[in-house]
């Protein structure tokens, strides 16, 4: 995916907002290791946000879905650029940071940003491969992950440039030694992205899913909640299309329709969680019946049962409804011209607090389903089981304890990784958060 492991690899340190502090980076090049070491130091320490940004060389392009096309024309193809370009000075001259060609430009956020940002927006994406674990970046590229060497970049020259202004201005500034390079706008513009690009990864992981059980349900009000949230994303992909390329969202794209679409679904998943959560409370202590528990739970016992197409619908639900967040909360820190990235996440943090404790009741569900004990209807009796009895009993025993695999609340927020990939012609493609 990159070049050889010798490589050098410019760094930069990137902050929100002016801070001063003392230069833990240095001059001098430094492994992975010891970058992740400070990185959580610079965490720690400053008060404002502060990401770093690697440009590693691409040898080829990854295979790798899900990303959002950004033209070289978009706010944030040009701050890269404009960051390239006016750091290029301070740069060390083993580096040609100012080269133009194919780049991977790798964003690592803190997890304490990211906790900031959102637990539902900047998260590992699970791994099936191995149980509990996480894909990680540059997953194709052992050499450079091993053996690099990274390099500061901006550390110690004066180049003009806005430290803040709307999500449209490619503002750079980097002060003196001591002080952090200052690209609000950048790093707003990349999360946003970003989290943009997870929250539509994680809808047509659902539609896939909707799909394959609809097919055996012939469920006619199912298959209408279906096709009204599967309009959704047309009239969102245009909005977030012209949000970031600082544009206005108009009446005419259909944003209004969605949104209610949306927060009709979202107000059906409420419902029936708490159904789901009364039918729970109502199970007896010990093992339960199967019968018992099919009757708060239709069709649980069965691979395309109606509980599980209600819950993929929940999650298509609310991975849409976190992509209109972002939506609103970018055109809210765009009006905001003093602090965008404050702007952002404030708003992010006031919105998704319900979809978050929506979510988390959802997963305290399936959790406590995995966890049940099954036994047959009508309990012991003469005669014995029967084959049939056993395989179904067997059945719905693994199925219960599957719909405890892939809850997110296991995992601890780490610091993410937004990977970048720049064409020779300015375009981008931006990737949903990996663990870094």
């Amino acid at each position: 995916m990159t070049t050889d492991n010798k490589a050098l690899v410019p760094v930069w340190t990137l902050a929100t907002e002016a801070v001063t502090m003392a230069d833990v980076l240095g001059d001098e090049g430094m492994t992975r290791a010891r970058l992740a070491e400070l990185r959580t130091v610079l965490a720690m320490l400053a008060d404002s946000p502060i990401v770093t940004l690697e440009a590693h060389p691409l040898s080829k392009k990854s295979n790798r879905n899900g990303g959002i096309v950004l033209h070289a024309a978009s706010p944030l193809a040009k701050q890269l650029s404009n960051l390239v370009t006016e750091t290029a000075k301070s740069a060390p001259p083993t580096l040609n940071v100012a080269a133009t060609g194919e780049v991977l430009y790798r964003m690592v956020v803190p997890a304490k940003v990211a906790a900031q940002v959102g637990k539902g927006l900047v998260n590992p994406m699970a791994s099936k491969a191995v149980a509990g674990g996480v894909y990680s970046a540059l997953r194709d590229s052992t050499g450079v992950v091993a053996n690099a060497t990274f390099v500061p970049v901006a550390g110690k020259a004066a180049v003009a440039g806005a430290a803040t202004g709307s999500a449209a201005t490619a503002g750079v500034a980097v002060a003196s030694a001591g002080a952090l390079t200052v690209a609000a706008p950048l790093v707003l513009m990349a999360i946003a992205v970003s989290a943009s690009a997870y929250a539509d990864h994680q809808r047509q992981k659902a539609i896939e899913r909707i799909t394959d059980l609809l097919e055996q349900l012939h469920d006619d009000n199912l298959d209408s909640e279906r096709n009204e949230l599967e309009a959704c994303p047309d009239a969102i992909d245009k909005a977030t299309s012209i949000l970031l390329d600082q544009g206005r969202i108009g009446l005419s794209l259909g944003l209004d329709s969605s949104s209610h679409a949306i927060s009709t679904a979202i107000a059906a998943t409420r419902r029936r969680l708490k159904k789901w959560q009364a039918g729970l409370d109502s199970l007896p202590d010990g093992p339960v019946e199967v019968g018992a528990l099919t009757k708060s739970f239709p069709g649980i016992d069965e691979e395309g049962g109606a509980f599980r197409a209600h819950l993929e619908i929940a999650r298509l639900a609310i991975a849409l409804k976190r992509r209109v967040l972002v939506l609103q909360a970018v055109e809210h820190a765009q009006q905001d011209t003093n602090n965008p990235f404050k702007s952002f996440i404030g708003s992010l943090r006031d919105d998704e607090r319900g979809i978050d404790e929506l979510e988390s009741g959802i997963s305290s569900v399936l959790l406590r389903l995995s966890t049940l004990e099954l036994k047959r209807d009508g309990g012991f009796r003469i005669p014995a089981f029967t084959s049939g009895e056993v395989d179904h009993l067997l059945k719905a025993a693994y199925l219960l304890r599957a719909l405890g695999d892939g809850i997110n609340g296991g995992f601890q927020q780490a610091d993410v990784a937004i990977e970048i990939e720049r064409s020779g012609d300015g375009s981008l493609v931006v990737f949903p958060a990996l663990a870094a």
